[in-house]
């Protein structure tokens, strides 16, 4: 379904009807598309990358998630929100690093990354600026797990934030805005499901569409993708894949959802804007999967293309 994307481009006319706003979350596909990306970029690992990475993942002693690589993927989103409610000091440091809201009437990065701060010399990647974007700090942990004189205990912190940070970047509303945070405030309806903001619908409601169990889901996802789509998604960097999303996000997330009702909500009951969105999904899961095993691979030792464990 998913190789739709890469040969047509739907319109959609759709009737709308009004819901309740959200605040924004920032909660990059939920679980299950967490999950699904990582259990995709296990299967391309190198078998010294993923052991190096189990290993890692064992040592863990955090207790907001079990230690196998798809719940470690959720990781970060519980990190950011063990605290939300209380001092905040987790969330406010964290928070602005799972998206980079580009607006589509002036997709400008350098301004959604906040100028590409730095972190300070000498100081660990994980206490770098609270105002800093998903692609600056997929660039700076990828380089902090790659390091050899890395502390262990901030190695494992740069590795967890990694296995979450590259899905978020694939989510297209993690990668742009309509002055709307990233679509938390466009309300949306569709036969089926329960009334939401457009983001939490790309979060969660077209990766579920896929089926219930994300191995099984990344299983399907693995076994459709080709050794030529391999070759392509394995290059280009954190901004090349932001700019990408950011398109689906312009074309597709906003593109198709036609006009308004007279309240501002629309409505997603008409079946092409569906069949479109959970192609995206497909696609962007599968890449996003793709890419943070080459980041992995990268920075554990081996630039090799990802190759599937059944045909190695």
């Amino acid at each position: 379904m998913r190789h739709r994307l890469d040969h047509m481009l739907l319109a959609v006319t759709v009737a709308c009807m009004a819901a309740t706003a959200a605040p924004r979350q920032a909660r990059a596909w939920g679980e299950e598309g967490h999950k699904i990306v990582a259990l995709i970029a296990d299967n391309y690992l190198t078998p010294s990358a993923k052991a190096r990475v189990d290993a890692m993942l064992a040592s863990d002693t955090d207790n907001l998630t079990a230690h196998d690589i798809a719940s470690e993927a959720v990781w970060a989103d519980k990190y950011r929100d063990s605290d939300r409610d209380t001092t905040k000091e987790r969330y406010n440091q964290t928070n602005k690093w799972h998206f980079v809201d580009t607006e589509l009437d002036h997709p400008d990065l350098d301004a959604a990354c906040y100028g590409h701060p730095k972190t300070a010399p000498g100081a660990p990647v994980s206490a770098g600026p609270a105002d800093d974007c998903v692609v600056d700090k997929i660039d700076a942990f990828a380089r902090e797990l790659a390091a050899k004189d890395t502390p262990s205990g901030e190695r494992l912190l740069a590795l967890k934030f990694l296995l979450h940070f590259v899905g978020d970047l694939h989510q297209p509303l993690h990668a742009s805005g309509n002055h709307d945070l990233g679509g938390n405030k466009v309300q949306v309806t569709e036969d089926g499901a329960k009334p939401g903001n457009l983001h939490h619908f790309w979060d969660t409601e077209f990766v579920r569409q896929l089926g219930p169990d994300p191995r099984q889901v990344a299983d399907n996802l693995i076994a459709d993708t080709s050794p030529a789509e391999l070759r392509n998604w394995s290059m280009g960097t954190p901004t090349d894949w932001a700019r990408e999303a950011f398109g689906l996000a312009r074309d597709h997330a906003y593109g198709e959802l036609g006009a308004p009702n007279a309240q501002g909500a629309y409505a997603l009951g008409e079946m092409t804007y569906g069949i479109n969105a959970e192609a995206a999904v497909e696609l962007q899961l599968s890449r996003a999967g793709v890419r943070l095993a080459v980041v992995l691979n990268r920075a554990l030792g081996t630039r090799k293309l990802p190759m599937p464990r059944a045909h190695r």
